[in-house]
């Protein structure tokens, strides 16, 4: 039991651990953010331009009793199928994954591929193993012929 408590103790302690939390707290708090930025700041406007609608207010009452609203139909424990929030938690996600789009793209453009290897200029003469110019047909040191490359 104790190996077992420290092995969970190494594998929370590494940081890559720790930067998922870190990350799933501010993804969190972001989403409300986010959220409050649909609804208190996009659809109202838009709502405004499409008739005055209340994309929070729309739904389908599934019962035969009529109601006024999605929250007097809730408190009545009506059925409804509520479009209307599902329209603004589509909007939610569309934002939170450009945002993170935005924010991997900005990251990947600061880490630097790494530069191909560059061709070699020398090779070593099987005869007496010196290094030699890649392009040489016979070795300047020991004078032995050498096979072509391509």
């Amino acid at each position: 039991m104790r190996k077992m408590l420290e092995e969970f103790k190494a594998f929370a302690m590494r940081g890559n651990v720790l930067d998922l939390a870190v990350g799933v707290i501010i993804g969190a708090a972001f989403g409300k953010i986010v959220s409050s930025l649909v609804n208190d700041i996009i659809m109202p406007p838009i709502g405004l331009l499409l008739g005055g609608i209340d994309f929070s207010n729309l739904f389908i009452n599934l019962s035969s009793t009529p109601y006024s609203s999605l929250a007097a139909a809730q408190e009545a424990g009506a059925p409804t199928i509520n479009y209307g929030l599902f329209i603004n938690n589509v909007i939610d996600f569309l934002i939170v994954a450009f945002v993170i789009f935005l924010v991997v793209r900005w990251f990947n453009s600061l880490t630097r591929k790494p530069e191909a290897p560059a061709a070699p200029t020398t090779k070593e003469c099987p005869y007496c193993f010196t290094q030699i110019a890649i392009k040489a047909t016979r070795c300047p040191n020991c004078t032995s012929q050498l096979e072509k490359t391509s």
